[in-house]
């Protein structure tokens, strides 16, 4: 089995507590390698066919600030080839306009430069008005909001991880 590359920008610690409990879903330190995006180079991406890329919505529809960094950086990775899956944190009241935009702008960035995207979500449910995760009518990765659907989270963390299982064949 291949190992799974899970990458994480964080800055209140809530994406990086999902990604704690997305690498115990997915089968642990054995399947899945966490690296936080402060600490990595772009170019870490390159070392993983499978991939799992987070990122909360910061400001007004804006990358986290770790991701922003090397964001331009992904320009230099091949991902072709590389099967990936996305997820976001974000409130979807407070930020009804732009919920999930980061997550839209990674996956678009990386499916641009030839990444597979696995994990499509469906938006029923979620309370927002916009967002650059869309494709054709399901969040391009799972959408968790803590702020306002905190109870939600851990049903949706299961039940998406057990997409991407079947979507990595692990």
């Amino acid at each position: 089995m291949a190992k799974v590359g899970l990458f994480y920008g964080s800055t209140t610690g809530k994406t990086a507590d999902a990604a704690e409990q997305i690498q115990a879903a997915l089968g642990g330190e054995s399947v899945v390698d966490l690296h936080d995006i402060a600490d990595a180079e772009a170019s870490s991406l390159a070392e993983y066919d499978y991939l799992i890329v987070a990122s909360p919505t910061w400001n007004i529809g804006d990358l986290q600030d770790d991701w922003q960094a090397v964001f331009d950086d992904l320009d230099e990775v091949d991902f072709s080839g590389k099967t990936v899956a996305y997820f976001g944190t974000g409130d979807q009241i407070g930020y009804a306009d732009n919920f999930m935009d980061a997550m839209g702008q990674l996956e678009e960035k990386i499916a641009g430069l030839g990444g597979q995207t696995v994990g499509y979500w469906p938006a029923d449910g979620y309370d927002h008005t916009e967002s650059l995760a869309l494709r054709e009518g399901k969040f391009c990765g799972l959408a968790l909001d803590d702020d306002n659907e905190e109870e939600k989270s851990e049903e949706r963390i299961q039940q998406w991880s057990e997409l991407v299982k079947q979507a990595m064949a692990l």
